[in-house]
């Protein structure tokens, strides 16, 4: 069965306890988080032939971020390992007015230090057919970003499908050249791009008319526009995914998403979430839960519907992975989300 390959930085999370701050932990919980290994490990989790390419330290750290990888079934057969650290990031969960906090520390991590070479792209697109990247990988250095380029132009030589979540950072762009001017030239290798209510405004200059992200205020058809400029101005993109969240507080967000495929604006009904576990992770979800139902001829309709549902349930749980089953979200999509309980 073609395998999803997913390529980027993991990292070691540690999570201050319930609600407390950074200034009161005494203690951390340690887990292990990324954008494109959450998305490797929750198509994993959806039964999808996942493969995450990325490069660890020699150590028993690695060893224990590749234990947590496998236990989702995911392939690691072609992780690099190397002398040097794994980055690290801080998480301090917000609440009600007060929003959640990252940390980094991942400056010369192992996948900072790696550039082109340093990855064997033809064993690693053994058997796949989809290639998946996010704008967090080119933003941690000059080298991996000549690195991301390095496989995308790989990628597209031996026909595989690209997709691309441009998850804009702005603390990480430091090394030299500016978010737009990178991945400008990386995403005219994609052919699906993903993106939050904001990204494309901070990537690529292309803002929504009339949203108001801090108000709350974000509509489906503002987002036309967003997707039409996108491809307007990148013609190699066949559909355009946009997650839409309006914040109303840390612990309340509305979550929906539209997909544009240069014809049809599709939509998704909007979720209250009223009470958030945790939404770090929940764009990754959507991009599993989109990547998932694409592959397997799923309508665009049907896939975008699955991806708001999944990452929906993702804001409910601790962690950066989605732990919902594909029965899970098909039965959140029924039942609209009641929450009862099930006996």
């Amino acid at each position: 069965m073609a395998k999803v390959v997913t390529f980027g930085e993991i990292m070691l999370r540690l999570t201050t306890p319930g609600f407390q701050r950074h200034t009161q932990a005494a203690a951390y919980e340690a887990t292990f988080g990324g954008a494109e290994a959450n998305v490797a490990q929750s198509l994993g989790h959806f039964g999808v032939e996942a493969r995450y390419v990325t490069v660890l330290p020699n150590n028993p750290i690695g060893d224990a971020c590749v234990r947590q990888l496998r236990s989702f079934g995911v392939d690691t057969g072609h992780i690099v390992r190397k002398d040097g650290r794994i980055g690290i990031y801080f998480v301090e969960t917000g609440a009600v007015q007060r929003p959640s906090k990252v940390i980094y520390d991942r400056a010369r991590s192992c996948i900072a230090e790696a550039g082109p070479g340093d990855i064997d792209w033809d064993a690693a697109f053994e058997d796949a057919d989809w290639f998946h990247w996010t704008g967090i990988t080119p933003a941690i250095s000059e080298s991996a970003a000549a690195l991301c380029l390095e496989g995308a132009q790989r990628a597209t030589e031996k026909g595989l499908t690209i997709s691309c979540d441009l998850n804009f950072r702005s603390k990480l762009w430091k090394w030299g050249k500016k978010a737009g001017e990178v991945m400008s030239g990386l995403v005219e290798y994609v052919q699906m791009v993903i993106g939050n209510e904001e990204d494309a405004d901070k990537v690529l200059g292309i803002r929504a008319p009339h949203a108001n992200v801090e108000a709350g205020r974000v509509e489906a058809e503002d987002y036309r526009y967003v997707a039409e400029k996108l491809m307007e101005r990148f013609p190699g993109f066949k559909r355009v995914a946009i997650t839409l969240r309006g914040s109303l507080s840390a612990s309340h967000n509305t979550w929906s998403g539209v997909l544009y495929d240069g014809e049809t604006l599709y939509t998704t009904r909007v979720y209250d979430v009223t009470h958030i576990v945790d939404r770090v992770g929940s764009g990754d979800s959507f991009a599993a839960g989109l990547i998932r139902c694409l592959r397997e001829g799923r309508t665009d309709q049907a896939a975008l519907d699955f991806a708001a549902a999944a990452s929906c349930l993702k804001h409910t749980m601790t962690g950066d992975v989605n732990h919902a089953t594909v029965d899970e979200v098909e039965t959140l999509l029924k039942s609209g989300g009641s929450g009862r309980v099930q006996r």
